[in-house]
């Protein structure tokens, strides 16, 4: 188990005296590491959350440059970066309000080649891409390398909320078979809004690692934020599903035998 600095033990205390927390969380948080994709309203606020909670490595994915229409949401951004590659200003953000860990950031979006790559790295992935065809290839690899994903989306004033783990919960793609019509840029949105998801998607992704409290498995957590209505619901482990189904393992083994 890596040891924390006087200095981590200071910056956590506060933390580590939660019950059932403790040192052993604090250390599990400092050996893990992140990835984060569409690092925007959603993901870089919970980004924000996981580096001051001491998650030791965050792996940060966004394509794109920061416009001036970000600037109600995206708490890692100044005005001065309009115009320029936002995943670097959220590097640069992090670092200097937590300098005891150690961020990465790729300006490129999820696609094909770089997905593998970037899943077997991460001990949990946070799902908060603004397009499904990102989603659905994250999901994919996530179920591939058995990396738990906390899936987070949100559009206008609703969101929903998730935590996969292949193998034990339903997949991005059991829960949504056809997608939601949210697959688009452009939609309205309150900051406040994408900064209440983007609280409870990091409070996920710190509970898996830290092994604290009960993650939303086999649950869908979904909100409606104009009224403050919350429900959990239990969605369908699809035992035929094309991503995280039997068949898929089957084909798996029987490419591995006749490998």
């Amino acid at each position: 188990m890596i040891n924390l600095t006087p200095t981590e033990l200071e910056r956590y205390r506060r933390q580590i005296m939660l019950p059932g927390f403790g040192e052993a969380a604090q250390q599990r948080l400092k050996a893990s590491t992140i990835l984060v994709t569409g690092v925007g309203g959603l993901g870089g606020t919970a980004a924000l959350y996981l580096a001051v909670a001491g998650v030791g490595r965050l792996i940060l994915v966004r394509g794109g440059e920061l416009r001036l229409d970000d600037m109600n949401r995206q708490v890692l951004m100044t005005d001065d970066w309009v115009n320029k590659p936002r995943v670097f200003k959220a590097k640069e953000t992090l670092e200097a309000i937590n300098p005891d860990i150690q961020v990465e950031a790729i300006c490129e979006y999820i696609n094909p080649e770089n997905v593998d790559q970037l899943v077997r790295v991460a001990d949990v992935a946070l799902d908060c891409a603004h397009n499904f065809d990102e989603r659905n290839l994250l999901n994919a690899a996530c179920v591939r390398w058995k990396t738990p994903m906390v899936e987070a989306a949100m559009n206008d004033m609703e969101a929903y909320l998730t935590t996969i783990v292949p193998g034990q919960t339903p997949c991005l793609s059991c829960i949504f078979p056809e997608k939601p019509d949210w697959d688009r840029r452009g939609f309205g949105v309150l900051g406040a809004v994408s900064g209440t998801l983007a609280c409870l998607t990091a409070l996920e992704a710190i509970k898996l690692i830290a092994g604290v409290g009960e993650p939303l498995l086999s649950q869908l957590l979904t909100m409606d934020l104009g009224r403050l209505e919350f429900a959990k619901r239990h969605p369908y482990h699809d035992p035929d599903c094309p991503v995280c189904g039997k068949p898929v393992e089957v084909a798996k083994s029987l490419l591995a035998t006749a490998g």
